[in-house]
């Protein structure tokens, strides 16, 4: 049996320069069985057992506005934040008392900051630091907020998903999460939880199994259910991929939460362009002199086609846009984006307003237009589009069309209103119809990289008209390591950049600094065992 008399905690009542001061009792002298259901008064400090004040709580309520009366108190000193909720509990009634203090070096809790909102009379909170969230919602409830460290921490977790505001919080659909989660990581997210309403999908970097039943245990401690998590991981192991099959199953049945996986457009192009040529030596074994011949007639009829195919596309492009008047359009996008800065209180000032008329006119033909990419010397020039994912424009051309040429796309992770550090462009490498990025080949070769004009990538938005810089143009067995979008730091993008920098072929000798941002162009190459790669540097206007 366990003795629950040691596991009692003594919280020590005391008054100084007319302050109320609660603490622990930090001596070791045992306590005795009648402190548990009873107290010790002398002159200058009460003595009270945990579960004496969680039992009498509406007593010890009253005598606290009486104390408080009594000594002329309006402050209260917390030495321990874990102390702060059962201490809260009891001012209800001490209306006098208009200020807080918490003297433990720990970051307010979520719990704490919303049992300060429920006593109205609370003018006034002081404590080491706070996530600015929890300054934004006591600032609304008329609460002054102060704190000893003057650099607001925040986890991995916030920064990561830009948790700044309430507002951001409250109505996130997607949020992104890094394996393994650190203490402070899953107590962010946990309060995350507790304020979010519109949570959709969750987006994991990997596949660690126990951090992925620790994630769905903490949804389902919150009640949250039909809810997607897509696993960014090229999974080849048999016993994960079976591991996540039977999870996938059991939550799915369960709790209505959704286990996906997310393969990168290397590891896909690789097992697709390896699977067409098992099948093929399979079926076409006995017949392999005849199906060369018909190989050659198709490709180049396929390829004329095609060609034919994104003209005839590119010719209807430029009709709509010199037939369309895109006031209209550009107006109702315009005040959805002010409508829902206004939901997520964003500051006017940051938000930005359609100017590209000629985009502008695309959205008629697809809403999944964003931009508008041309590389000088090429057959690049197309619109550019943004779908959920970045498998749909590999097969899909702007009409929506099923098309193997696909579309040149960005990828899914960017923004597509503000760059992003690493803003990443995909397409096709069409070699011998020369559509897409069947044309990037030329970027190569020294005639064409040793011409200044050509070391120019115009990128425009519906918002922006760009210039970018070519700095590195390499080509790299498959990998994924250039396509990152989300740094650690100012150390982790310049890093990012040294490494790309010396694939280069060619020394460009263009400085880039931790506040530069690049567009970086991908396409196969050498027949789908390597990566053309080419990256610019946004320059100022």
């Amino acid at each position: 049996m366990i003795d629950m008399v040691n596991h009692v905690k003594k919280i020590l009542i005391s008054i100084h320069n007319n302050n109320i001061i609660f603490s622990y009792k930090t001596n070791n002298s045992s306590i005795s069985n009648d402190l548990i259901n009873t107290n010790i008064i002398s002159n200058n400090e009460l003595i009270f057992s945990d579960i004496y004040i969680k039992e009498n709580s509406k007593i010890l309520a009253s005598f606290i506005k009486e104390l408080s009366i009594q000594y002329n108190s309006t402050k209260v000193i917390i030495t321990k934040m874990d102390l702060a909720p059962l201490i809260l509990n009891l001012l209800k009634k001490a209306t006098a008392i208009t200020e807080i203090e918490i003297k433990e070096d720990e970051s307010l809790t979520y719990e704490v900051c919303e049992l300060l909102i429920d006593l109205n009379h609370i003018k006034n909170i002081t404590c080491y630091t706070m996530q600015p969230f929890m300054i934004e919602l006591l600032d609304k409830n008329g609460i002054t907020c102060s704190s000893r460290c003057e650099i607001l921490y925040l986890s991995n977790f916030m920064e990561k998903n830009n948790l700044l505001r309430y507002s951001n919080i409250y109505y996130k659909t997607n949020i992104r999460i890094t394996f393994p989660l650190s203490l402070e990581d899953l107590k962010d997210f946990e309060d995350f939880l507790k304020i979010n309403k519109y949570l959709k999908i969750i987006h994991v970097n990997k596949l660690i199994n126990s951090e992925l039943e620790n994630l769905v245990n903490i949804l389902i401690k919150h009640n949250r259910n039909n809810l997607k998590i897509v696993i960014h991981e090229n999974i080849t192991d048999e016993k994960k991929a079976e591991y996540l099959r039977n999870k996938n199953k059991t939550y799915k049945k369960k709790y209505k939460i959704y286990l996906s996986l997310e393969y990168t457009k290397e590891y896909l192009d690789k097992n697709i362009f390896k699977q067409a040529i098992t099948n093929t030596l399979k079926v076409c074994g006995l017949i392999v002199s005849s199906l060369v011949i018909l190989i050659v007639t198709y490709i180049g009829v396929s390829n004329y086609i095609a060609l034919k195919q994104v003209n005839a596309i590119k010719e209807d492009l430029a009709e709509v846009i010199e037939d369309t008047d895109p006031t209209d359009i550009i107006e109702q996008k315009n005040e959805e984006n002010l409508e829902q800065a206004e939901i997520e209180e964003k500051p006017i000032d940051d938000i930005k307003l359609i100017t590209n008329t000629k985009l502008a006119s695309l959205l008629t033909v697809n809403e999944d237009v964003v931009g508008e990419l041309i590389v000088n010397n090429t057959n690049v020039n197309y619109p550019v589009v943004q779908a959920e994912d970045n498998d749909y424009y590999l097969t899909h051309n702007i009409n929506k069309e099923k098309n193997a040429n696909g579309w040149i796309y960005l990828d899914f992770r960017n923004d597509s209103m503000n760059l992003d550090k690493n803003n990443i462009i995909y397409g096709h490498n069409m070699y011998y119809s020369g559509v897409m990025f069947g044309t990037l080949y030329k970027t190569y070769n020294s005639n064409w990289y040793m011409n200044p004009e050509n070391q120019m990538i115009t990128y425009n938005t519906l918002y922006d008209n760009m210039k970018f810089q070519i700095f590195s143009i390499y080509k790299v067995p498959e990998t994924n390591d250039y396509l990152k979008v989300f740094f650690d730091g100012d150390n982790d993008f310049l890093a990012f950049i040294t490494m790309i920098t010396k694939r280069s072929i060619y020394d460009f000798n263009v400085p880039i600094d931790a506040d530069d941002k690049i567009i970086t162009l991908s396409t196969c190459s050498n027949n789908g065992t390597k990566r053309l790669v080419i990256h610019a540097v946004l320059l100022d206007e």
